[in-house]
């Protein structure tokens, strides 16, 4: 029932020109796997058809190695490893993330941004964006999210200007969940 709560402040919202974050992110809470429900299509996962799931994992250097996974029309698994650092410590809901090899690490295009607009008070459900609203994903911790908390995280995208009728639902199959 917090999960309406948090859809009504939400959609009750005056929107703004600027994207916000959630106030506050739990990073320990976050990490672990999340399943891809939906995303806006972009060219680095044009060979994904499914399964899509991230893995978050903590460092030994307080930065979160990233696991991106899909799977390809052929069947195959295509996996990109990453790492992601924190870049607003006080909501830990703004991050920098790297695919590129560590040696490219001082180019400041090679860090893209990913940033927590919008997350269940479980941490069932996260909308993550960037601020300049070309890329969104809906994840859960779920290969599937009921139409409810789907919903909720669909209006936490709109409040921030985002263009929900972009999202592409993902597809799961069985093979999806470990």
């Amino acid at each position: 029932m917090g999960w309406l709560l948090a859809v009504l402040v939400v959609a009750a919202s005056p929107q703004s020109d600027q994207v916000r974050t959630v106030d506050a992110v739990d990073l320990d809470r976050y990490l672990g796997d999340w399943f891809e429900i939906a995303r806006f299509p972009n060219r680095f996962q044009r060979a994904c058809t499914g399964d899509v799931r991230a893995t978050y994992t903590r460092r030994p250097d307080g930065r979160v190695d990233v696991l991106n996974q899909c799977r390809a029309t052929d069947g195959h698994v295509i996996e990109a490893q990453g790492v992601a650092r924190v870049v607003d410590a006080r909501t830990s809901a703004k991050l920098k993330v790297r695919f590129a090899p560590a040696v490219l690490s001082f180019l400041p295009f090679v860090w893209g941004d990913y940033w927590i607009v919008g997350l269940a008070a479980d941490y069932a459900w996260a909308v993550v964006g960037s601020p300049d609203r070309a890329y969104l994903w809906i994840l859960a911790r779920t290969p599937t999210l009921e139409t409810a908390r789907l919903d909720a995280a669909r209006a936490a995208a709109r409040a921030n200007g985002f263009d929900t009728n972009r999202l592409v639902m993902t597809r799961h199959t069985s093979s999806s969940a470990r």
